[in-house]
Protein backbone atom coordinates (compact mmCIF):
# COMPACT_ATOMS: atom_id res chain seq x y z
CA UNK A 1 0.00 0.00 0.00
CA UNK A 2 1.22 3.80 -1.19
CA UNK A 3 0.82 5.12 2.37
CA UNK A 4 2.15 2.03 3.95
CA UNK A 5 4.65 3.20 7.40
CA UNK A 6 6.23 0.41 9.64
CA UNK A 7 5.29 0.97 13.14
CA UNK A 8 9.23 2.49 13.92
CA UNK A 9 8.41 5.10 12.02
CA UNK A 10 5.70 6.51 13.35
CA UNK A 11 7.31 8.68 15.98
CA UNK A 12 9.48 10.05 13.02
CA UNK A 13 6.60 11.12 11.34
CA UNK A 14 4.83 13.22 14.33
CA UNK A 15 8.01 14.70 14.70
CA UNK A 16 7.96 15.95 11.04
CA UNK A 17 3.95 16.91 11.19
CA UNK A 18 5.21 18.80 14.90
CA UNK A 19 8.33 20.30 12.82
CA UNK A 20 6.31 21.11 10.01
CA UNK A 21 3.20 22.71 12.14
CA UNK A 22 5.73 24.93 14.16
CA UNK A 23 6.74 26.03 11.04
CA UNK A 24 3.94 27.04 9.57
CA UNK A 25 3.00 28.80 12.60
CA UNK A 26 5.61 31.42 12.26
CA UNK A 27 3.91 34.72 11.63
CA UNK A 28 6.08 36.26 9.04
CA UNK A 29 3.18 38.45 7.97
CA UNK A 30 2.89 40.27 11.14
CA UNK A 31 6.70 40.13 12.21
CA UNK A 32 7.45 41.99 9.40
CA UNK A 33 4.73 44.80 9.30
CA UNK A 34 6.45 45.44 12.88
CA UNK A 35 9.69 45.31 12.29
CA UNK A 36 8.44 47.45 8.91
CA UNK A 37 7.00 50.34 10.36
CA UNK A 38 3.29 49.57 9.78
CA UNK A 39 2.57 48.10 13.03
CA UNK A 40 0.52 45.20 13.25
CA UNK A 41 -1.17 43.94 9.98
CA UNK A 42 -4.01 42.63 12.08
CA UNK A 43 -5.39 45.94 12.59
CA UNK A 44 -5.55 47.19 9.01
CA UNK A 45 -7.73 45.63 6.28
CA UNK A 46 -9.03 42.33 6.81
CA UNK A 47 -7.25 41.77 9.97
CA UNK A 48 -5.41 38.80 8.24
CA UNK A 49 -1.34 38.09 8.50
CA UNK A 50 -1.14 37.10 4.53
CA UNK A 51 0.91 39.26 2.20
CA UNK A 52 -2.50 40.24 0.47
CA UNK A 53 -3.81 42.27 3.94
CA UNK A 54 0.04 43.33 3.95
CA UNK A 55 -0.46 45.27 0.73
CA UNK A 56 -3.36 47.33 2.33
CA UNK A 57 -0.48 48.96 4.35
CA UNK A 58 0.48 50.60 1.22
CA UNK A 59 3.87 48.87 0.92
CA UNK A 60 4.57 46.89 -1.78
CA UNK A 61 8.08 45.71 -0.27
CA UNK A 62 6.91 44.60 2.57
CA UNK A 63 3.86 42.58 0.93
CA UNK A 64 6.45 41.35 -1.24
CA UNK A 65 8.59 40.14 0.99
CA UNK A 66 5.69 38.34 3.20
CA UNK A 67 5.02 36.48 -0.03
CA UNK A 68 8.40 35.19 -0.24
CA UNK A 69 8.73 34.40 3.58
CA UNK A 70 5.27 32.51 3.59
CA UNK A 71 6.07 30.70 0.55
CA UNK A 72 9.60 29.63 1.31
CA UNK A 73 8.31 27.84 4.97
CA UNK A 74 6.28 25.94 2.94
CA UNK A 75 8.68 24.30 0.87
CA UNK A 76 11.38 24.06 3.87
CA UNK A 77 9.38 22.32 5.76
CA UNK A 78 8.62 19.69 2.72
CA UNK A 79 12.65 19.57 2.30
CA UNK A 80 12.84 18.94 5.83
CA UNK A 81 10.65 16.40 5.93
CA UNK A 82 12.74 15.05 2.73
CA UNK A 83 15.92 15.15 4.65
CA UNK A 84 14.88 13.84 7.86
CA UNK A 85 12.95 10.86 6.24
CA UNK A 86 15.19 9.34 3.85
CA UNK A 87 13.55 6.02 4.49
CA UNK A 88 9.44 7.53 3.86
CA UNK A 89 10.71 10.88 1.66
CA UNK A 90 7.35 10.45 -0.31
CA UNK A 91 5.03 10.02 2.44
CA UNK A 92 6.87 12.27 5.16
CA UNK A 93 6.73 15.40 2.70
CA UNK A 94 3.05 14.87 2.36
CA UNK A 95 2.64 15.22 5.97
CA UNK A 96 4.93 18.03 6.28
CA UNK A 97 2.68 19.39 3.33
CA UNK A 98 -0.08 19.40 4.81
CA UNK A 99 0.94 20.35 9.02
CA UNK A 100 3.05 23.31 7.55
CA UNK A 101 -0.31 24.92 5.99
CA UNK A 102 -2.28 24.07 9.20
CA UNK A 103 0.08 25.61 11.03
CA UNK A 104 -0.02 28.70 9.31
CA UNK A 105 -3.49 28.96 9.17
CA UNK A 106 -4.09 28.06 12.87
CA UNK A 107 -0.74 29.12 14.32
CA UNK A 108 0.10 28.35 18.14
CA UNK A 109 1.41 31.48 19.08
CA UNK A 110 -1.57 33.76 17.69
CA UNK A 111 -4.00 31.84 19.88
CA UNK A 112 -4.80 29.97 16.30
CA UNK A 113 -5.79 32.81 14.28
CA UNK A 114 -3.78 32.72 11.44
CA UNK A 115 -3.46 33.19 7.75
CA UNK A 116 -5.77 31.35 4.85
CA UNK A 117 -2.76 29.49 3.18
CA UNK A 118 -2.59 30.72 -0.48
CA UNK A 119 0.94 31.68 -0.05
CA UNK A 120 2.48 28.94 2.57
CA UNK A 121 0.50 26.55 -0.25
CA UNK A 122 2.35 27.55 -3.29
CA UNK A 123 5.30 27.07 -1.67
CA UNK A 124 4.62 23.84 -0.86
CA UNK A 125 3.39 22.89 -4.22
CA UNK A 126 6.60 24.31 -5.66
CA UNK A 127 8.26 21.76 -3.86
CA UNK A 128 6.26 18.65 -3.38
CA UNK A 129 5.08 19.03 -7.31
CA UNK A 130 7.17 21.33 -9.10
CA UNK A 131 5.80 21.32 -12.51
CA UNK A 132 1.72 21.44 -11.08
CA UNK A 133 3.21 24.13 -8.95
CA UNK A 134 4.80 26.36 -11.53
CA UNK A 135 1.56 26.30 -13.56
CA UNK A 136 -0.86 27.23 -10.47
CA UNK A 137 1.57 29.95 -9.73
CA UNK A 138 0.90 31.09 -13.23
CA UNK A 139 -3.12 30.36 -12.77
CA UNK A 140 -2.71 32.20 -9.37
CA UNK A 141 -1.10 35.17 -10.90
CA UNK A 142 -2.95 35.51 -14.68
CA UNK A 143 -6.53 34.78 -12.52
CA UNK A 144 -5.61 37.71 -9.73
CA UNK A 145 -4.28 40.20 -12.88
CA UNK A 146 -7.57 39.59 -14.46
CA UNK A 147 -10.30 39.79 -12.09
CA UNK A 148 -8.06 42.75 -9.67
CA UNK A 149 -9.15 40.20 -6.45
CA UNK A 150 -7.11 38.10 -4.76
CA UNK A 151 -9.21 35.52 -3.90
CA UNK A 152 -10.03 34.50 -7.16
CA UNK A 153 -6.66 33.76 -7.88
CA UNK A 154 -6.25 32.15 -4.84
CA UNK A 155 -9.59 29.81 -5.45
CA UNK A 156 -8.11 29.40 -9.15
CA UNK A 157 -5.31 27.83 -8.35
CA UNK A 158 -5.62 25.36 -5.54
CA UNK A 159 -8.70 24.11 -7.23
CA UNK A 160 -6.37 23.76 -10.31
CA UNK A 161 -3.99 22.13 -7.96
CA UNK A 162 -5.25 18.79 -7.68
CA UNK A 163 -6.64 18.35 -11.08
CA UNK A 164 -3.28 18.85 -12.34
CA UNK A 165 -1.65 16.60 -10.29
CA UNK A 166 -3.80 14.10 -11.23
CA UNK A 167 -3.49 14.66 -14.86
CA UNK A 168 0.32 14.91 -14.95
CA UNK A 169 0.34 11.79 -12.70
CA UNK A 170 -1.13 10.15 -15.61
CA UNK A 171 -4.53 9.87 -14.44
CA UNK A 172 -3.64 7.78 -11.49
CA UNK A 173 -5.86 8.32 -8.39
CA UNK A 174 -3.34 6.20 -6.48
CA UNK A 175 -0.35 8.60 -6.88
CA UNK A 176 0.60 9.58 -3.14
CA UNK A 177 0.70 13.22 -4.30
CA UNK A 178 -2.71 13.01 -5.25
CA UNK A 179 -3.45 13.32 -1.24
CA UNK A 180 -2.13 16.58 0.27
CA UNK A 181 -2.96 18.52 -2.84
CA UNK A 182 -6.40 17.55 -2.19
CA UNK A 183 -6.32 18.09 1.25
CA UNK A 184 -4.34 21.38 1.30
CA UNK A 185 -7.10 23.02 -1.22
CA UNK A 186 -9.64 21.99 0.71
CA UNK A 187 -8.23 23.54 3.63
CA UNK A 188 -7.51 27.01 1.62
CA UNK A 189 -10.92 26.72 -0.02
CA UNK A 190 -12.59 26.49 3.49
CA UNK A 191 -10.68 29.42 5.00
CA UNK A 192 -11.98 31.43 1.55
CA UNK A 193 -15.51 30.85 3.14
CA UNK A 194 -16.42 34.88 3.41
CA UNK A 195 -14.56 35.53 0.20
CA UNK A 196 -16.72 32.96 -1.74
CA UNK A 197 -19.62 35.01 0.09
CA UNK A 198 -18.43 38.67 -0.91
CA UNK A 199 -17.89 37.32 -4.53
CA UNK A 200 -21.32 36.08 -4.55
CA UNK A 201 -22.86 39.37 -3.70
CA UNK A 202 -20.12 41.42 -5.63
CA UNK A 203 -18.52 43.17 -2.35
CA UNK A 204 -15.15 41.23 -2.52
CA UNK A 205 -12.36 44.13 -2.52
CA UNK A 206 -9.97 44.32 -5.59
CA UNK A 207 -5.96 44.00 -4.80
CA UNK A 208 -4.83 46.90 -2.41
CA UNK A 209 -8.11 48.13 -1.58
CA UNK A 210 -8.17 49.22 2.10
CA UNK A 211 -11.63 47.01 3.06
Amino acid sequence: MIWHIPSFAISLMCGIAFLAYMIGSIPFGLVISILGGIGDVRKIGSGNIGATNVLRSGSKKLAALTLLFDMGKGAFAVFCAYIYCVSFPMQAEALAAIFVVIGHCFPVWLKFKGGKGVATGLGVSLALTPIAGILICLIWLIAAKLSKISSVGALASFVAWPILVFILSGFNLQTPLLFPALVISIIIIWRHQMNIYRLSVGTEPKIGEKK
